[in-house]
């Protein structure tokens, strides 16, 4: 049970009434008793002094018994004490305040709490690390050193001599082109964290379900021959090679439906709208039907992975032809569901895993400063290539320069740390 701030020493003076000052980061047996001396507990005390304690107020941890019971007296004696329940990341939000942690280490944090798979929780550790956010505040300086020179050339042309197109142009594309690496790597973080929506569909009795359970390694879903058992969408997540899946199984997809069924499809194909990468599961024993084609066709432009199951029965020549990329297998086969596992990650990884060793901007108001940044850059460089004024490129750079002051925290915005704050639970 944690107390920070200055109801502190009210606390010690009362509820380890008896016992002599605590000696700072010192554990120290103690009985802990409520406003009336009612002992509560037997525990250990830790007293953290100001500046010198992670929200950087005074404060005291009490290490109880693990009842509930025991904690919620405890909490309700420090309610009477003067203290009150700390809001959501109240203690790490104290420490951002105060100067203790930086916004990003508050965000990776908060990551690190809601971490699903290890991956995740690696890249939530390595973004601990500021020399990202010092890269940006030197690149933030540099544009500013621009803004600023072009300014004064604009206000004061006979003094200031103003800058070269050309230079300037190969000045500001290595920047454009590190803040798009950041924006892609950070995209992958964000996947690492909230994971890939992945939608598995196809015709009834292809073998959607059976592939769901072999995937889950459990039976998560009714499998039966007779067509049309799966009726509405079942979610599941799952880690596939450090990448969290969030498994949907659909209903099939067929021309002619009862009502029921019929409706299912509806949200078997807003399932699909809505996913970030399909997988497909034809029976390849049979020629491709009109659902087969019609699932290929509306995601020819997009991540896929697609399965002609039952191989076990044989391939039809016909249903191959028409998928020649198609992992063909049974998903009784161990081997066909690993070479569908490896194909979901290469696909939601777009090909290119990204080092989660390495520090990334993966909080949403990060990205949208960099996006802002990139766009405002690219309106500078092409009003300098159409040779437009100086001051169109001027004022283009003057908002690339206080959009990274987003990510470099000199201009945090008080509704993004509200933002950041609030996905903490009660405490932290």
């Amino acid at each position: 049970m944690r107390a920070s701030g200055p109801a502190v020493e009210n606390i010690r003076r009362i509820m380890l009434a008896g016992r002599p000052a605590l000696r700072p980061r010192l554990a120290t047996n103690v009985k802990v008793c409520d406003a009336h001396g009612r002992q509560l507990d037997s525990a250990l005390a830790l007293y953290f002094a100001a500046p010198h304690s992670y929200t950087g107020d005074e404060m005291l941890e009490l290490h109880l018994h693990g009842s509930p019971i025991v904690a919620r007296d405890v909490a309700l004696a420090m309610l009477e004490c003067g203290a009150r329940l700390a809001g959501p990341g109240e203690f790490t939000q104290r420490a951002f305040l105060n100067g203790k942690i930086a916004l990003r280490e508050a965000t990776a944090i908060a990551d690190l709490i809601d971490a699903q798979t290890s991956a995740a929780a690696r890249a939530a550790l390595a973004n601990f690390d500021s020399a990202l956010t010092r890269e940006i505040a030197t690149m933030r300086e540099t544009i500013g050193e621009v803004v600023t020179h072009l300014e004064a050339s604009i206000d004061f042309p006979d003094e200031v001599p103003e800058l070269e197109r050309a230079p300037l142009l190969e000045r500001l594309q290595p920047h454009r082109a590190r803040l798009n690496d950041l924006r892609r790597n950070g995209e992958f973080g964000r996947l690492v964290r909230d994971g890939l929506a992945v939608a598995i569909v196809g015709p009834p009795n292809a073998g959607k379900s059976s592939l769901l359970n072999a995937l889950l390694g459990t039976q998560r879903a009714i499998v039966s021959e007779i067509p049309g058992t799966t009726r509405d969408t079942i979610e599941e997540s799952v880690a596939i090679d450090g990448v969290p899946i969030r498994l949907v199984d659909t209903a099939g997809i067929r021309a002619h439906a009862a009502r029921i069924e019929a409706e299912g499809m509806t949200r078997s194909i807003a399932a699909l709208d809505a996913a970030a990468l399909a997988i497909i599961v034809l029976d390849g024993s049979v020629p491709i039907g009109a659902s087969g084609r019609y699932l290929l066709e509306r995601t020819t432009q997009r991540p896929r992975v697609v399965l002609l199951n039952k191989a076990d029965l044989g391939i039809a020549p016909a249903a191959f032809a028409a998928v020649p990329e198609a992992i063909v297998g049974s998903v009784r086969e161990a081997e066909t569901i690993e070479r569908v596992r490896t194909a979901t990650a290469h696909a939601g990884w777009n090909a290119q895993p990204p080092d989660l060793t390495q520090p990334q901007f993966s909080a949403l108001y990060e990205l949208e400063a960099i996006s802002e940044a990139i766009a405002a850059i690219d309106q500078a460089c092409e009003a300098l290539r159409r040779d437009d004024p100086m001051d169109f490129a001027a004022t283009e750079l003057r908002s690339a320069f206080f959009a990274l002051g987003h990510v470099c925290e000199r201009a945090a915005a008080e509704e993004i740390v509200t933002r950041i704050f609030a996905r903490f639970c009660i405490g932290k």
